[in-house]
């Protein structure tokens, strides 16, 4: 509110107030000093990179700024989406445009629908993309599955480890507790007749393992935590 000319009347003031402090100076001069030079630090060392708006963003709102963070890296930026489609989806057959800068433009096209995956809860989105048909596989939000999903591995924190792809756990080479340098194996996944090595980013002690061998796993499900 600020203050007003002259300040607030007594006793009206001490009347409303009771017990609370009492400002005479603009509120902002009360609040502790705030260090933007850490922030950036931080944001920069979190998400390779922060503009002044993310610095002012996450020095405000914290909490809404991380959640942002997470929602642009897994779905990208959806601020060239019109609104419309942002709250809805288009119909089937309907075909719109999404600008994604000057002169580079996308003509879509929604085509089917797939069924829902009782296991996954997950459906097969086919549509068009500049005359191209493309699929994607996407979360059914209104789904219930029996079956409970595995802990997704956050991006933004480098403890915890993901699967690089879907598939199944065909050995594991830590325990909770082990040891690891940066390299070290940690399990082995097969999908496709192809096998991929999962390995430790960083050195560390494995806590949280997830998953055992036999499991199946998506892309990006939490395979085990490496705490420095």
């Amino acid at each position: 509110m600020g203050q007003p000319y002259g300040g607030f009347p007594e006793p009206l003031r001490s009347q409303a107030l009771r017990d609370r402090r009492k400002m005479t100076k603009r509120p902002g001069l009360y609040l502790d000093p705030l260090d933007f030079d850490k922030i950036r630090t931080k944001l920069r060392d979190q998400h390779g990179g922060c503009s002044e708006t993310d610095v002012a963003s996450y020095a405000m709102y914290p909490k809404v700024f991380e959640d942002y963070k997470k929602f642009t890296a897994k779905y990208g930026d959806l601020s060239v989406l019109p609104t419309k489609y942002f709250l809805n989806r288009p119909q089937i057959n309907e075909e719109f445009s999404v600008e994604l800068e000057k002169g580079k433009v996308l003509i879509l096209k929604l085509l089917a629908v797939g069924p829902l995956s009782e296991q996954t809860g997950q459906r097969e989105v086919f549509y068009e993309m500049n005359g191209e048909v493309r699929q994607v596989t996407v979360d059914d939000q209104h789904a219930a599955v029996e079956n409970t999903s595995r802990p997704k591995a956050d991006t933004g924190d480098s403890s915890q480890v993901g699967a690089p792809m879907s598939g199944v756990v065909v050995e594991i080479r830590v325990k909770d507790g082990s040891e690891v340098q940066k390299g070290d194996p940690i399990a082995v996944l097969s999908a496709m007749k192809m096998e991929m090595v999962i390995s430790a980013p960083h050195s560390g002690k494995i806590g949280s393992l997830g998953v055992k061998e036999g499991d199946s796993v998506d892309s990006q499900d939490l395979v085990c935590k490496i705490v420095k």
